[in-house]
């Protein structure tokens, strides 16, 4: 997995960017990111995703919601991103995810913009550990 990092404008945010290789074809990826049944099983947490621009998605049993914003079938998707965690005074982060063929498979990338400096976990391991590992065991099956 690949991270970096830099301070938004506002200094109260930050963006990073992480990326990690999952062994399945890119539309593959794509469809399931998308899929609320896909979404559900390859992260191991209920999702709930309406797939058009203008749609609500939710992840991880409701600790996550927002809005997608934009679709670029099977290689990005822009979604407005919230946990839980966020006060009440906190914007919406966005993560940009493009889905790019490699011969291994389909390199992920998340770039995640405007995330309160508070919510550290996402860089710290969140995106990791509750997404890329149970992606790449789920299309390993």
């Amino acid at each position: 997995m690949v991270t970096s990092r830099t301070e938004g404008n506002d200094m109260a945010t930050y963006d990073f960017v992480v990326s990690d290789v999952v062994s399945a074809p890119r539309a593959e990826v794509y469809d399931a990111w998308l899929s609320s049944e896909g979404h559900s099983e390859m992260t191991g947490g209920t999702a709930v995703i309406d797939a058009r621009e203008g749609g609500s998605h939710s992840a991880w049993n409701g600790y996550i919601t927002g809005t997608t914003t934009l679709l670029d079938a099977p290689h990005r998707v822009v979604q407005s991103w919230r946990s839980a965690d966020f006060s009440p005074d906190d914007p919406d982060s966005t993560i940009d995810v493009t889905f790019e063929e490699v011969e291994e498979g389909t390199r992920v990338t998340i770039r995640h913009s405007r995330v309160p400096i508070g919510q550290r976990g996402y860089e710290e391991g969140g995106w990791a550990t509750s997404y890329f590992e149970p992606m790449k065991a789920f299309f390993r099956a």
